[in-house]
């Protein structure tokens, strides 16, 4: 006789078995089947995805080899910069540097099929001779058709049609956690695939501080040799240009920098079409609103640009834009600090009306301001240079850099002097040159002019000077106009 309590317990338990085997199942390939449908967009699938990204871009990514010169300081000897030496004996002749050939390595990704090929500056910036290499074997001499440093962004050209070519995303929609793909050429290891995930957004500040930086940072392997190379998204878009590695050994240790792509667009095309980047100019400095400053201002903290000083003549003045406004809002945009709304100032269009949301003894107020020309902004920050200090200044000629073992943009020199002025008054000379303000390098007679621009009346400030007759260096004090 059948048991048929023991065949409906037989038939429940493998019921469970095979309910619990279709879990199992689906939990496995429910991580490989997504990424997700945003905005239309077709599911990707994890197990083939980096597969797909590397097939569709690798023939778009080349390998750069850069051939350069570089000047290299000649030792000299105890007593060349004792003044009393060079007082009874003049400066050592000859020459103090001699350049030696560099060789150099990088990737690039070509943009379009021109053969336009977007890398770093740094890779290519100051090559005498660029050679291509793609991925089907062609080689090709490349022609830099313009640079920027303050993205470290270069496009170069190769004279070859109907290439294959990146497509870009928008970086602003990345998010902390997604997967994606680097490709390059590390230590010269042609077509590299790595894989990893945004580990976070908004770097900013990891190298020069004046410059226009907003890195995703990956722990994707990232290496020397990569920079220039694309990170891009499981959909095969490219979201950003490998730039640096943070390390201590000089090799991955899992934090590597991109510029996002809605950056490294916007300058490729100002390159192509010009050469060069010209960036808004607004003629104010801001500030990181911090607690401490809140507290200093008596306002509520709250996260945005506080704005310091405005340049006279300049645009922000002319909008009515005033000291201690909190900038909050830009085009739309909120504005979380300073770094920010430099960035998104520097990426409009000169002549552009754009809106502005600023907090005003904490009311909000929007303003309307036209995006300025920097060419007007050298001659309004030339006059408050002479406002604020007595003097007119200029950046060093390649020869004064050499006489003096500096570099270009390490320094201004005085062209002339107003001797009842600020500088006259403390013994600056015309031909004496300004090294520092109160610590800071300026970077050139722009750095230099915006930090004065920025300077309070009668604010006392320490100049690091070489004496243009002994060649000394010294610090003095001198209290703005």
């Amino acid at each position: 006789m059948l048991n048929v309590s023991n065949m409906f317990s037989n038939k429940c338990n493998k019921t469970i078995i095979v309910f619990s085997l279709a879990l199992l199942f689906i939990s496995m390939i429910l991580p490989a089947v997504a990424y997700s449908v945003e905005r239309g967009k077709s599911p990707v699938e994890l197990s083939t995805a980096i597969i797909q990204v590397a097939k569709k871009n690798i023939p778009a990514v080349v390998h750069i080899e850069v051939t350069g010169q570089q000047e290299v300081a000649i030792p000299s000897l105890p007593f060349n910069d004792d003044p009393f030496f060079r007082r009874f004996f003049g400066a050592p002749q000859g020459p103090r540097k001699f350049k030696k050939e560099t060789k150099g390595l990088g990737t690039g990704m070509i943009i379009d099929s021109q053969g336009h090929i977007l890398t770093n500056y740094h890779v290519v910036g100051n090559a005498n001779k660029i050679d291509v290499l793609l991925s089907n074997g062609g080689s090709f001499q490349a022609k830099l058709v313009g640079s920027d440093p303050k993205t470290d962004l270069a496009v170069i050209k190769i004279l070859t049609k109907d290439l294959p070519f990146v497509t870009f995303g928008d970086s602003d929609k990345v998010e902390v956690g997604e997967w994606v793909v680097a490709i390059g050429h590390p230590r010269g290891l042609d077509q590299t695939v790595t894989q990893g995930i945004i580990s976070a957004k908004h770097r900013r500040g990891i190298t020069d501080p004046s410059s226009y930086q907003d890195f995703l940072q990956t722990d994707a392997a990232i290496n020397p040799g990569n920079s220039g190379g694309p990170l891009l998204n499981l959909r095969g878009e490219v979201i950003g240009v490998n730039t640096i590695i943070v390390s201590g050994s000089g090799g991955f240790e899992g934090i590597g920098l991109s510029i996002p792509s809605n950056i490294s667009q916007h300058v490729a095309k100002l390159l192509i079409a010009h050469g060069k980047v010209e960036r808004g100019w607004l003629g104010l400095s801001a500030q990181d609103m911090t607690p401490e400053t809140a507290k200093s201002i008596a306002v509520e903290f709250r996260r945005g640009a506080l704005i310091g000083d405005v340049v006279k003549g300049g645009p922000a003045e002319r909008a009515g834009i005033k000291k201690n406004d909190i900038v909050v809002a830009f085009q739309g945009k909120d504005i979380t600090n300073a770094a920010m709304f430099r960035n998104e100032i520097s990426l409009s269009p000169i002549g552009k009306d754009v809106r502005m949301v600023v907090l005003r003894a904490g009311k909000r107020q929007e303003i309307i301001v036209r995006i300025g020309n920097p060419k007007d902004a050298a001659s309004l920050l030339s006059m408050s240079v002479r406002e604020r200090l007595g003097a007119d200044m200029r950046s060093l000629t390649q020869k004064e850099a050499e006489n003096y073992r500096l570099n270009v943009n390490e320094g201004v020199i005085i062209t002339s002097i107003d001797q009842k002025g600020p500088l006259g008054k403390v013994g600056f000379e015309v031909g004496d040159i300004i090294l520092e303000i109160n610590g800071q390098s300026m970077g050139g007679i722009d750095g230099f002019s915006q930090m004065v621009a920025s300077l309070h009346p009668n604010q006392r400030i320490t100049l690091l000077a070489l004496d243009h007759n002994s060649g000394n260096t010294g610090r003095v004090t001198v209290t703005s106009r």
